[in-house]
């Protein structure tokens, strides 16, 4: 009787829990909530990584990275249900099964919460700037307004939205940042041509001395990889798709990654390749900067991309809420009620809102974070799960393919944050703190 009770109660809590409450999403809720999550304001940071990287090189790694995380994505929906009758709902529970229960929680969850919650933060910081320019944008003559303010703006949104009850409650407010993220960045490039390539444009190296040069080039790794963070929530976006012996969920899941994937290269490839084209080395760390004119347009790139930004920040919020509620409901023996839920859920936006307010160094994160969190969890953690839990023959095409997506990514892990150090070290000499 006791574990009957056990297990009703433990259906209870998931009822309860955002991940697994709903589990009613078709195929092209996976398509766009992928979508939103992998397209970050990350893009608009590309033409920049270009302008470090050189045409060369800079194409190869946005080429192999989208190659490799298609890869990766691929093999995590496989192994959503990798043992017989049950379903990996979150990332940690995959880890568990590949290293065992206490170690695959240890491998997982620190990074994937740095992941989640860096994504967070950035997109805090990426909101307020983006309402800062909008704002300046329209008004010359206006008063200049601290970046905190609209930092804090940004933030009293998801004060309200962060109370939907699951990740299908998401799913509008996912397709609009889905549409957005393609419109902006569409905007970017569309713009990037309007303008043409700039008078006394070059696309030599970016800094004067060596040292620079190679930093740039590191840092800029990290910024490609931050543009592929989606993976830290792939099973929890298949979690919400229902499951049969019959129809499994990686069947519609897999269809909506494919749709995503090729937006995601629609989004991607122009905009990084057309900026740099467009202004070389003089381009800004957001290419939206750099776009001066028309006017009409940069504001409404701008209004998209603080819609894109509420959509991705929910979907990572989402997960991180699932793993702070289940901590607290099944290790602390908290009740589920909905008051847990408000605390819980505003002290969250208020940590992320007071980290982005306190250090909104963006170029700089975006390639520390890239590096060092984002690597892992998207480049090389899904081979080494794969190799543990399917068991390739030595030598054969899916060996290969995992040890080169795990060779890719420990590169990226080492190098990138070696070079964004260096970067917020040089931005934080002349910054002042709330300024």
């Amino acid at each position: 009787m006791e574990g009957k009770t056990l297990t009703q109660q433990e259906k209870d809590i998931n009822d309860w829990l955002p991940i697994t409450k709903s589990r009613n999403a078709k195929w092209w809720y996976s398509a766009f909530h992928n979508v939103t999550a992998v397209v970050g304001a990350g893009v608009l940071g590309f033409p920049y990584a270009m302008s470090e990287l050189g045409w060369g090189p800079g194409i190869t790694i946005l080429f192999l990275s989208w190659i490799c995380t298609f890869y990766t994505a691929w093999q995590m929906i496989e192994l959503h249900e990798a043992a017989p009758g049950k379903r990996f709902d979150r990332y940690h529970e995959l880890g568990q099964h590949a290293f065992g229960e206490k170690l695959g929680l240890w491998v997982v969850v620190p990074q994937q919460l740095m992941v989640q919650v860096g994504v967070n933060i950035v997109y805090m910081i990426t909101g307020g700037k983006s309402l800062k320019k909008l704002h300046d944008t329209l008004c010359d003559d206006c008063k200049p307004i601290r970046t905190t303010y609209f930092i804090m703006m940004f933030a009293s949104v998801h004060y309200i939205l962060s109370h939907l009850p699951s990740l299908n409650s998401v799913t509008a407010i996912s397709l609009a940042a889905a549409v957005m993220s393609l419109s902006y960045s569409t905007i970017a490039w569309v713009a990037s041509v309007h303008n043409g390539v700039q008078p006394n444009v070059q696309y030599g190296n970016r800094s004067s001395t060596t040292a620079g040069n190679v930093f740039g080039f590191f840092s800029d790794l990290g910024d490609v990889a931050f543009g592929y963070a989606g993976h830290s929530v792939i099973l929890e976006i298949q979690a919400t798709i229902p499951s049969t012996p019959e129809k499994p969920s990686k069947g519609p899941m897999w269809k909506g990654m494919i749709v995503a994937y090729i937006i995601v290269a629609l989004c991607y490839f122009p905009v990084s390749v057309l900026g740099y084209w467009a202004f070389g080395n003089s381009v800004d760390d957001n290419i939206l900067i750099s776009l001066q004119k028309p006017r009409w347009l940069i504001a409404t790139a701008n209004i998209f991309v603080v819609i894109h930004v509420i959509g991705s920040y929910q979907i990572y919020a989402v997960a991180v809420f699932d793993t702070v509620e289940s901590f607290l409901v099944k290790k602390m023996k908290f009740k589920p009620t909905w008051f847990l839920r408000f605390i819980s859920r505003n002290v969250y936006v208020s940590l992320t809102m007071f980290l982005g307010i306190t250090f909104p160094f963006f170029g700089g994160l975006l390639g520390f974070l890239g590096g060092f969190v984002f690597a892992p969890t998207t480049y090389f953690l899904p081979c080494i799960i794969w190799l543990m839990i399917r068991k390739p023959k030595r030598f054969s095409l899916s060996w290969y393919a995992n040890w080169f997506c795990i060779v890719f990514g420990v590169m990226l892990m080492i190098l990138a944050p070696i070079g964004a150090l260096r970067q917020i070290i040089l931005q934080a000499k002349d910054y002042k703190f709330y300024s």
